[in-house]
């Protein structure tokens, strides 16, 4: 059996921006980061507790590993968690592609395990679940979650680990105000039976959420994220306007009550970090309380907008 129950802070840190190159267009959010600056990024989160850094080989192919591993140079490996991942498309066409992947993501992560090792999509359950388990005997892998997985996956996962003693801990999936697909088909139901971390990617829907942008102060031109949330923004005012109502009141942005609202629904948020600044907010996001009415007031926005964020690459939950 897995020796320790995975145990994380309140707020997980994202590192999918870290895989931009840095020029403008190329990546999926246009972002410019700075060695020193992500150095600046890992001491605030490390000295606030949150120290649970999620990366995965598909995230700029392996360049965020290697950013990350930069980061966190120095420091000692007890202090950090590392969470990456398997994707399946991404597959080599060796003997063992998955145990491959990993020595590849631990060789830019300059680590001999990690503490948690996801299943990118559900491809093949089957086929790609059975080759974590001698991953997890050798303890290069601590403990295993499915990503982008329906409630049948991750029960069906969960038997291919149970039969050799092991279980999925952890599922992430796309879960935001404006995307619930998890909660309606039942998979936090399903994680909360069985004891499993529900991480939720995507909270604030790529800065759509953060109530920075709008019609007049769209998301950057030329990234992927523009393509995909400027001709919505208009909708969601006043989901964002609320949010940022519900956070005055707390000395909070809109961004924070997203978050805020993603940890009273019971899950984990993966937050994307690439400035000092965010550390602070998701400090203030974890300590603010939402009361039922205004979570079912952002809900009933929410519902009003009427968008579907889901990705092309998310299965139907």
């Amino acid at each position: 059996m897995t020796g320790n129950t995975l145990s994380v802070p309140a707020v997980a840190l994202g590192t999918w921006a870290w895989g931009d190159s840095g020029q403008p267009g190329d990546g999926y959010f246009g972002s410019r980061l700075s060695e020193s600056g992500l150095r600046e990024v890992v001491e605030k989160a490390q000295s606030n507790g949150l120290t649970l850094w999620d990366t995965a080989v598909a995230y700029g192919m392996g360049h965020s590993e290697t950013v990350l591993a930069k980061a966190l140079a120095g420091r000692d490996r007890g202090e950090y968690q590392l969470s990456t991942k398997f994707t399946p498309q991404l597959a080599g066409d060796g003997d063992d592609p998955v145990a491959d992947m990993l020595e590849q993501s631990l060789d830019r992560l300059g680590t001999d395990y990690v503490d948690v090792f996801w299943i990118h999509n559900a491809a093949d359950v089957e086929r790609w679940t059975p080759p974590l388990v001698p991953l997890l005997r050798s303890g290069r892998v601590r403990h295993v979650g499915v990503s982008n997985h329906t409630r049948e996956e991750i029960a069906l996962a969960d038997r291919i680990l149970g039969a050799a003693g092991f279980r999925v801990e952890a599922v992430q999936n796309h879960f935001s105000l404006l995307y619930r697909g998890s909660e309606r088909a039942g998979v936090l139901d399903y994680c909360r039976e069985h004891d499993v971390r529900f991480f939720s990617y995507m909270v604030l829907e790529q800065g759509a959420l953060t109530g920075r942008y709008d019609p007049a102060n769209p998301l950057p031109e030329g990234s992927s994220r523009a393509a995909v949330y400027n001709g919505i923004l208009h909708r969601l005012k006043a989901l964002t306007d609320r949010m940022a109502a519900i956070g005055e009141d707390r000395g909070a942005s809109a961004a924070e009550v997203a978050t805020a609202w993603a940890v009273a629904k019971g899950t984990t948020p993966i937050i994307g970090v690439t400035k000092a600044a965010h550390v602070d907010g998701l400090v203030r996001a974890r300590g603010i309380e939402l009361a039922d009415a205004e979570i079912a007031d952002l809900e009933a926005l929410a519902d009003d907008a009427d968008v579907d964020t889901r990705g092309w690459w998310e299965p139907e939950m």
